[in-house]
């Protein structure tokens, strides 16, 4: 073995030092020749075998990477050089926790280096390693008293560990050792001071968070910053005179900000939800004097809606919908319908669009004001009106009104947007899908009327011709135009299309497209990375901060929650029903009958394999054409063969639970995956988690039967601790009842709401805890056709009656079937 080289002659030394400027500079092909210049002479220089490592890995050549860096390790262990090497190759894979051992190796030979301190702490917070995370930057505050990043760092470190007052204690000696701040403000030293108040804020003394504001206003370049938290900090302390000033001040800077707005009325002491008559009065003439000051605001006519109330309201809601209407707002209903919650307004404002339409097909006026209004206006208040019935579920008149409006103006593309919104929420996603494509056939350079018409499609289950519009706008140099959606982290794609495979039951695309949204929620995790340092060199520390705390609750967005509930549904499928085993279909045949229907069934396979090889081959040639690849497991595959669907579930499953905990869904979803996996004191826990958000959800007083039935078929073989923790907890369950009292009191309790969901619920537990007695359930299920129900007999409810009757096997189904069709004559699931 060749003895290892240490120390080089002077002329290598030199070259050795320009390899890692040259690293600096991202010269890695000039790097790497000066590294094998030095590496002829002295092949056994550890930390130039290293350096090649480096310079191979920003080539793309992985493994020779870490074979020179572990090689020029093995030769000089005490490098700090070859330690910092393979630490950075590590971290370049992602694999944080042995780059990070690499470089805390690294500090014992080289303890002062600012450059590894960095890089290390740069890990630390990636992997939110708080507590180390602050001793690093103390290290390099000690070694760099002076350097304004090393101070900050430690400020933010303790505002994240939840510390806030010691952070602002950091800041102050910071602010104290500087010589002179009186000079020309800067934005880096502007940024941290605002930075200072945000954290003085978090500690909650808002008279000191003030008077430092007050302090530093000079110094500070975001002036409207200043002006907003001055107004907050003003009215939380009660000096509403000053705030009136501050919010009045702000809204000369831009008078259709809402927040503003909100500020000045509660500095007026008019900023509650019921306001007295006199109150109204006051807010409503405000309102009046601020819409003469700011005659362009929009916020200033629309924010009187949500105060006022009887007469006062339907006079300034015609104002405002006369005006709307007469320039044609397309999104006039959108601003309106958050109004809606009040009844009397909803009926206002019905009232008042029929007048304006009864009044303009008579004499071409609103009635309210003289004088022809402009052609459109007819259009407009078709097209509002039509929004506004869909709104109430009353398909058939805005349908009458969005037709009328069409024959009025066939080429305007927001009419058929808006025929499809009403038809898909009629249950029709046929028709639907047609109206889109109209739609998009009126303005084919739209990229978002043909977003919304692939979506359309999806929820149709056309998905050959969803993907065939879709890709309209995607790159047309690559093979296959549907990946350039998954780089461009098109995450409504990957959902609707993984949803639509759902219900088609290809359980593998289904959970293809579900893996893709949770590499996307990964990558995002990955790219916050660069910003640990960027955004301390920049000072965007609020910003920054904003961010760090959005990571952390990334996977609780409701993208990520809506995938998640699909790859459980997916494996649960795959559990309850393996490859091989007998389909839902075939319960309840004959050998005859079960036979005919596996030749059948075959026969479809091969017909669709033919298909599926015919599109690959094609693929293929493709492909070879452009030489690119063709896309590897088309089918998912790979996710359908796993050894354990229900762990595999589960792993999208717990970030759920740490980060959406608040939501019963995540409970739910896990009682059944624990429930299957006889994980029977996690099942309880999800329960016990469930009663406290909830305690009387639908399908929890299913799940409630389901695990007493579970505890009593395990019966002596439970184990005696786990009889014990569920014994302890029995009554917070049961309340003291057997399964069967437990379903009569449920039924009772909630036999006035006119609950759908609740009596569905009712009736699974009936036919769980009776088998035989089957007919009692489905009897349960039909009193839903009674008038009480009618609030909540949704088409959503009335699908999940048809559900139920289908997993039931009942011979009622078509009877169903029937009445929903009577209910919801254009929704094509009740035309079987």
């Amino acid at each position: 073995m060749v003895a290892a080289t240490k120390e080089l002659p002077f002329k290598e030394a030199n070259l050795f030092r320009e390899i890692l400027k040259c690293y600096e500079m991202k010269q890695y092909k000039l790097g790497l020749k000066g590294a094998e210049t030095i590496l002829k002479k002295f092949p056994a220089h550890g930390e130039s075998l290293a350096m090649k490592g480096l310079f191979y890995n920003h080539m793309d050549k992985k493994e020779e990477a870490y074979e020179f860096a572990k090689k020029g390790l093995v030769l000089h262990l005490d490098s700090h050089i070859c330690w910092h090497v393979l630490g950075l190759l590590y971290r370049s894979d992602k694999n944080y926790e042995e780059a990070s051992k690499c470089y805390i190796n690294a500090l014992k030979y080289e303890k002062d280096s600012i450059q590894i301190l960095r890089d290390l702490s740069l890990l630390q917070m990636q992997t939110r390693n708080l507590e180390a995370y602050l001793d690093t930057r103390h290290r390099l505050l000690e070694l760099r008293p002076q350097n304004q990043q090393f101070w900050v760092a430690i400020a933010v470190a303790f505002q994240l560990m939840g510390k806030p007052e010691l952070g602002a204690k950091v800041l102050t000696t910071y602010e104290e050792s500087l010589k002179d701040t009186s000079s020309t403000p800067n934005y880096e030293f502007s940024e941290i001071l605002l930075y200072h108040n945000t954290l003085l804020e978090e500690i909650g003394d808002l008279q000191v968070a003030l008077d430092h504001l007050e302090s530093i206003e000079k110094r500070v370049l975001d002036y409207k910053a200043i002006k907003e938290r001055r107004g907050k900090y003003l009215v939380a302390l009660g000096q509403l005179e000053a705030a009136e000033a501050v919010y009045r001040n702000l809204l000369t800077i831009n008078p259709d900000n809402v927040s503003y707005y909100e500020g000045l009325c509660k500095s007026l002491g008019l900023g509650g939800d019921q306001l007295t008559a006199e109150e109204q009065a006051k807010v409503l003439e405000l309102f009046k004097e601020l819409q003469g000051e700011y005659r362009r605001s929009n916020a200033a006519k629309r924010l009187p809606l949500r105060y006022a109330t009887g007469e006062a309201f339907v006079k300034i809601a015609d104002e405002y919908l006369c005006s709307m209407l007469r320039k044609g707002v397309p999104s006039l209903f959108v601003s309106i319908k958050p109004l809606y919650i009040n009844s009397d307004k909803e009926m206002a404002v019905e009232k008042l669009a029929l007048g304006y339409l009864a009044s303009l097909e008579k004499s071409k006026s609103f009635g309210s004001e003289p004088g022809d209004e402009p052609p459109t206006a007819l259009l407009w208040t078709l097209y509002f009106l039509a929004q506004h019935f869909d709104f109430k579920h009353n398909t058939d008149q805005a349908l009458e009104y969005i037709n009328r409006a069409i024959e009025h103006t066939p080429t305007l593309v927001e009419l058929h947007m808006t025929k499809g919104r009403i038809l898909k929420h009629a249950g029709d996603h046929i028709g639907a899908m047609e109206s889109l494509n109209e739609a998009r056939n009126l303005d084919l350079q739209d990229r978002f009327i043909n977003a919304k018409c692939t979506k359309y499609m999806l929820r149709a289950d056309n998905m050959e011709e969803a993907e065939k519009t879709v890709v309209l706008f995607t790159r047309p140099d690559i093979v296959n135009p549907l990946n350039d959606l998954v780089e461009m982290q098109a995450q409504w794609f990957s959902l609707e299309t993984g949803e639509s495979h759902l219900r088609q039951n290809q359980i593998g695309k289904a959970l293809k497209r579900f893996y893709q949204i949770e590499k996307h929620f990964y990558d995002y995790t990955e790219d916050q990375f660069d910003f640990h340092l960027y955004c301390l060199h920049k000072t965007t520390l609020r910003a920054y901060v904003s961010l760090v705390k959005l990571e952390d609750q990334l996977r609780s967005h409701p993208n990520y929650v809506r995938a998640a509930q699909g790859v459980v549904q997916c494996y649960i499928t795959l559990f309850d029903n393996p490859p091989g085993s007998e389909s839902e279909e075939m319960k309840g045949m004959t050998e005859a009958e079960k036979k005919k229907f596996r030749n059948k069934q075959r026969k479809a396979e091969l017909k669709a394999q033919e298909a599926e090889e015919k599109k690959k081959a094609a693929a293929q040639a493709e492909a070879t054409k452009k030489g690119a690849k063709v896309e590897e497991d088309p089918d998912g595959t790979k996710y359908t063969k796993t050894e354990d669907p229900l762990g595999e579930a589960l792993k999208f499953l717990k970030p759920l639970q740490e980060l959406a905990a608040n939501r019963i869904d995540t409970h739910l979803m896990g009682f059944e995956l624990y429930i299957r996996k006889n994980k029977l004191l996690l099942a309880l826990k999800s329960l016990l988690k469930s009663i406290k958000i909830d305690p009387n959800h639908a399908t929890l007083h299913e799940q409630l039967v389901r695990f007493g039935l579970a505890i009593q078929k395990a019966g002596s073989s439970l184990k005696p601790s786990v009889k014990a923790v569920i014994d302890q907890h029995w009554s917070t369950l049961y309340h003291g009842q057997d399964l069967k009292a437990l379903a009569k009191a449920f039924v009772k309790k909630n036999k006035g709401l006119g609950s759908v969901p609740h009596t569905v619920s009712a009736a699974i537990t009936m036919a769980l805890l009776a088998p035989s007695e089957k007919s009692k359930a489905e009897d349960l299920l039909f009193t839903i056709e009674g008038a009480q129900y009618q609030k909540t007999r949704s088409l959503e409810n009335v699908l999940l009656v048809q559900k139920t009757l289908k997993s039931l096997k009942s011979s009622r189904l078509q009877a169903w079937n029937d009445k929903a069709s009577a209910w919801f004559p254009r929704a094509t699931a009740f035309k079987v």
